[in-house]
């Protein structure tokens, strides 16, 4: 042994690290099948240590041979899927977070495993423009933590980023509406526009679907639904001053019209 070492030291820094990782082997968690205990342990270490594809092969095993009530089953469900979401497998992951709360939902680690998978589904959904559909079983997953477990201390969390996305699924609809308001398709534009408002009125976005919509009613004369818009638009934003200036005279200065 001691004349490996020097062989390898002889060979330099960086030769002697490829060397040593040559003569590893591959870890095989099978290895330690008959041993849970040893194999949570050693799958522990390796994710701890950043080696996170033999850390989840030896969690995926333990969630396959553990017995349904062992305390070390939730636990590996959940180093499993930080294992995943460290390599980038987020789709894997939120799904083995989200069998933690499924199932052991009394277990204190359900809250932090819900937290996880929302953060999960959410990294799949960057973009307003792309299909949300990660984006709902990112929102459907964390308000599942709010409700199932309304004291925990993560709930604070899961809103903020319940928040952020509630944002971009305005975000979404703004831009289709947008789209058809400069094409003039103005039917279209107030459908998605007024979608924005009654489904995210909290939203960062919801205001510039306001201002839309006030320009599709007055481009095509709906002045009744100007007003009406207005006065709603002041009530949600009573000290903008972009909604006071498009709205501040549109009650007394708009005559009322019928709708063609």
């Amino acid at each position: 042994m001691n004349r490996v070492r020097r062989s390898l030291a002889a060979l330099g820094p960086s030769l002697a690290l490829v060397a040593m990782t040559a003569c590893q082997h591959p870890f095989d968690p099978k290895v330690y099948e008959s041993n849970p205990e040893n194999l949570y342990a050693t799958s522990l270490k390796l994710f701890n240590g950043h080696h996170y594809d033999d850390a989840a092969k030896g969690f995926e095993l333990l969630t396959h041979d553990l017995p349904a009530r062992d305390p070390m089953l939730p636990l590996s469900y959940y180093y499993l899927g930080q294992s995943q979401d460290k390599n980038g497998d987020h789709l894997l992951a939120a799904q083995s977070f989200t069998r933690v709360s499924e199932s052991f939902p009394d277990d204190s680690l359900a809250p932090t495993a819900l937290l996880a998978g929302g953060r999960a589904y959410s990294k799949m959904w960057r973009k307003p423009e792309l299909d949300p559909t990660y984006g709902k079983s990112a929102e459907n997953t964390l308000e599942s933590l709010v409700e199932l477990y309304p004291d925990s201390h993560l709930v604070p969390q899961a809103k903020a980023l319940l928040a952020t996305l509630d944002n971009m699924f305005a975000v979404k609809d703004l831009e289709v509406g947008e789209h058809y308001l400069r094409r003039g398709a103005y039917d279209s534009a107030i459908i998605y526009l007024k979608d924005v408002i009654r489904l995210h009125p909290e939203a960062t976005a919801t205001k510039t679907a306001y201002l839309k919509l006030l320009d599709a009613y007055r481009a095509i004369k709906y002045t009744d639904d100007a007003k009406d818009l207005c006065t709603q638009a002041l009530k949600a934003y009573p000290n903008d001053k972009e909604v006071r200036q498009q709205c501040g005279s549109a009650s007394s200065a708009e005559a009322s019209t019928p709708r063609t």
